[in-house]
C-alpha cells in the first residue's frame, strides 16, 4: 500500500534539493553583498575625494578621532582602505579557508561595529521630515553597515564552528 508519505517523497526530495540550491545561492549573494562594498569603498580610500569625505566621520567620532593625529588625513584613509581591501580578500578566501573566515569575519565584525556605532555620534536623522525615524543621506549610507556586521558575525561564527568540527575530526 502506498501511503501519502511515500507518495510525496519525490516531491519532498525536489523541494529539499531546491531549498539547498537556493540556500547556496543565498550564501554566495550574501558574501558578495559584503565583499563588494568593502572592495569598492576600500579602493576609494586612496582618492583625494574620499580622504576629504572621511573627515566628518573620523573627526566627530571619539573612538576614531585618534587616527588623524596618529596617521594624518591621507594616512588614516589609506589605513582604512588597506583594512577594507584585506577584509574583502579574506572573506572571499573564507569559502576555502577556515582561517581566512576567522580573521576576515573578525576584522569585518570590528569594522562594521565601528562604522555602525558612528550613527550614535553623527547627525543621521532628517530634520526636515521630523527627525527620527527618518534617515538623512548619511544615515541611509550608514544603516547598511548593521546588515554587513551581521554577515561578518555569521562568517566568523560559521568559521569557528568549522574549526571546532575540523579539530574534532583530527582528534
Amino acid at each position: 500500500m502506498v501511503t501519502s508519505a511515500t507518495a510525496n517523497a519525490p516531491f519532498v526530495a525536489r523541494l529539499n534539493k531546491a531549498g539547498n540550491r537556493l540556500a547556496a545561492i543565498g550564501r554566495a549573494v550574501t558574501l558578495l553583498g559584503v565583499v563588494l562594498p568593502l572592495l569598492l569603498i576600500g579602493i576609494l580610500k586612496f582618492t583625494a575625494i574620499e580622504i576629504e569625505a572621511l573627515r566628518p566621520f573620523v573627526e566627530n567620532t571619539p573612538w576614531l578621532a585618534w587616527l588623524y593625529p596618529a596617521l594624518g588625513f591621507a594616512g588614516a584613509s589609506y589605513f582604512l582602505g588597506v583594512v577594507e581591501l584585506a577584509t574583502a580578500l579574506l572573506l572571499v578566501a573564507s569559502v576555502r579557508s577556515v582561517w581566512a573566515g576567522l580573521v576576515g569575519g573578525a576584522i569585518g565584525s570590528v569594522t562594521f561595529a565601528l562604522t555602525s556605532s558612528t550613527m550614535l555620534t553623527l547627525p543621521i536623522w532628517e530634520t526636515g521630515s521630523g527627525g527620527f525615524p527618518f534617515l538623512n543621506g548619511l544615515g541611509a549610507f550608514l544603516i547598511k553597515d548593521v546588515a554587513l556586521l551581521g554577515v561578518s558575525l555569521v562568517i566568523l561564527g560559521s568559521s569557528l564552528q568549522q574549526l571546532v568540527s575540523d579539530l574534532d575530526r583530527e582528534s
